[in-house]
């Protein structure tokens, strides 16, 4: 935004594509000097703490911002981790967090949304996202049982960080397929699925038979002796005969919730596209 007098006055605090693309405008009109907008850009790669290097130009690269994996962190290191990306304007997730954490995350940021299921926190992005209207893309989260849930859990939480559109199904495992088969008009009109089923892993399989679109399936270590902590359903739905289906590690359902919210991007993408890259260049453009 400009001065009245013309000169460029924003600030840029979240160094995505679209703040780059509005500072890089600005100098090329003059109203920013070469000066400012490389003080804009000085800690555009990483910041380092002495603990971590913090990517502070993941959400231009990758469209979102870093995540914070709380495991093998003390709380002080997961809140200063925190602090610095909310600080530079990004949105942050905190996933795998234990209950001291997730608890210093309430009493440092008063607006953090927790999700003690899920074992995350988040700042600076609302986790209710509006129900997907008619004819509007969105991800699915499917469920094999109510013993898969906390990682089904973390992948909606995922979805709701990246503001992804979700709908999700509940203990729909294939010991009961109609139950699955009651959501299938719903399911059908997904962009990409999220798949969680433990024991022997087979729903992703029938899922992906049944749709047209990417399904990530999320082996989890739910089960008796034999499936080895989540082992029986990975091999089960790696040797999957549905062509659709990609595997994730067991019990990561951050991980499929990401490369699904990246379909989803994709399809909006495609949907409404950017501006093209002539309106920063200036090649190509009318007299």
């Amino acid at each position: 935004m400009p001065y009245p007098d013309g000169r460029f006055a924003g600030t840029i605090t979240c160094m995505d594509s679209n703040q780059l693309r509005e500072l890089l405008q600005a100098v090329q009109s003059g109203q920013c000097d070469l000066d400012r907008a490389m003080e804009q850009l000085r800690k555009l790669p990483f910041e380092s703490t002495g603990y971590a290097n913090i990517d502070l130009h993941r959400a231009m690269r990758c469209g979102s911002s870093e995540v914070i994996f709380c495991p093998g962190k003390t709380v002080q290191q997961v809140l200063g981790i925190a602090t610095r990306l909310a600080t530079a304007g990004h949105r942050v997730l905190a996933t795998r967090a234990s209950d001291a954490q997730l608890d210093a995350m309430a009493a440092q940021f008063p607006d953090a949304v927790l999700n003690r299921a899920a074992r995350a926190a988040m700042l600076g992005a609302g986790a209710d996202v509006a129900e997907p209207a008619d004819q509007t893309p969105f991800v699915a989260v499917i469920s094999a049982g109510t013993a898969d849930m906390p990682v089904a859990e973390e992948a909606i939480f995922t979805l709701h960080y990246m503001q992804v559109p979700t709908r999700r199904v509940v203990d729909v495992g294939v010991s009961g397929l109609h139950r699955l088969l009651a959501h299938l008009d719903q399911i059908q009109k997904a962009c990409a699925i999220v798949v969680v089923a433990g024991m022997e892993g087979a729903l992703p399989s029938v899922v992906g038979g049944l749709v047209g679109c990417p399904v990530f399936a999320v082996p989890t270590s739910i089960g008796y002796g034999a499936s080895f902590g989540g082992l029986a359903a990975m091999l089960g739905m790696l040797n999957s005969c549905a062509s659709n289906v990609s595997v994730v590690n067991i019990d990561n359902g951050f991980g499929a919730a990401y490369c699904a919210g990246k379909v989803y991007q994709q399809v909006m993408l495609v949907k409404s596209p950017a501006p093209a890259a002539s309106a920063v260049t200036g090649t190509g453009a009318s007299a």
